[in-house]
């Protein structure tokens, strides 16, 4: 039976790789927004304490529970030692926490966080560099399910190296099932995939879910202009559920037919200038909430279940 809980991300009130969006919006205002919206989990942001005795209490105080947070892998370029190593107090928090999947997102090599970069420069893996990843990430996917009980959730992203749908079944084809794979709407469609068809390949693999919506001239004018990702993001590429184009009813309906269960991470990075971010989390909380009940959820104390 799939249960649900909604979350959303920290990007819709000040972005992790633009401090320039959001970067004077406080904590607390962040924090008590997420749960007026109505949403029960969050995921990390920068401007989040590191220390689970700080941070669990804080979100508690607002009714909230940590969901996930992204974890920078650098597995191209060092050994699964030196990776666990360099992770290893992010997974202690995680784990401190509760968390059952750890959002994970090769940054060795990635151009998604550089605006002067144009998207065309990114780096694609042949299928030898590929096995070799592959081969790295599940030995690091098992060690950190054998003593955390965590799964790796990779989160394919526009920039990376796991981008296009090809990308993504080529890493699941090499990797083992301790790897399991954060879906993300917004960049699923950004790199060029119809996300409900993607995601009814690869449905079996999904052990954390991201949701966010686009708006399709943006990226159509990002990819003809060769442009950045960052400047998509300034441009408004992504927005919240139920404010593009995405059928999320499709993609929910199809979550619950493989009993996927886990949160839903509402993550749609905005300008909060020109997107205000309650105002765009409530729509996002109601939007998703219609769609869950339409296809036959049911919510109480914050699970959603079918």
């Amino acid at each position: 039976m799939s249960a649900l809980q909604l979350a959303i991300s920290p990007l819709t009130w000040t972005n992790d790789d633009m401090s320039a969006l959001g970067g004077g919006i406080p904590l607390q205002t962040c924090l008590s927004e997420m749960a007026l919206a109505g949403f029960t989990g969050t995921e990390l942001g920068t401007k989040y304490p590191r220390d689970a005795a700080t941070l669990l209490p804080l979100l508690a105080q607002h009714g909230l529970k940590l969901a996930s947070g992204w974890c920078s892998g650098n597995l191209v370029k060092q050994d699964v030692e030196a990776e666990w190593r360099a992770i290893a107090p992010h997974v202690a928090l995680l784990q401190a926490a509760g968390v059952r999947a750890m959002v994970y997102g090769e940054v060795s090599n990635t151009v998604h966080g550089n605006i002067q970069t144009p998207l065309s420069q990114r780096v694609c893996l042949d299928d030898a560099a590929m096995q070799r990843y592959g081969a790295r990430l599940t030995a690091l996917g098992d060690r950190l399910l054998a003593e955390t009980g965590m799964r790796i959730a990779f989160h394919h992203h526009v920039g990376t190296i796991i981008e296009t749908r090809d990308d993504i079944l080529r890493l699941l084809a090499c990797t083992g099932e301790s790897v399991g794979l954060t879906f993300d709407t917004g960049h699923a469609t950004f790199g060029g995939a119809d996300p409900l068809a993607l995601l009814q390949a690869c449905v079996q693999r999904v052990a954390h879910v991201h949701v966010k919506d686009v708006r399709p001239p943006v990226i159509a004018h990002t990819r003809a202009t060769d442009d950045s990702f960052l400047n998509a993001v300034l441009a408004g590429a992504f927005t919240v559920p139920g404010d593009g184009v995405i059928d999320f009813a499709g993609v929910l309906a199809c979550l619950k037919a493989a009993d996927y269960s886990g949160w839903v991470v509402v993550e749609a990075e905005q300008d909060p200038a020109k997107a205000h971010p309650l105002t765009y989390a409530r729509l996002a909380h109601q939007n998703i909430s219609n769609v869950l009940t339409h296809i036959g959820y049911r919510e109480a104390a914050g699970v959603w279940q079918a």
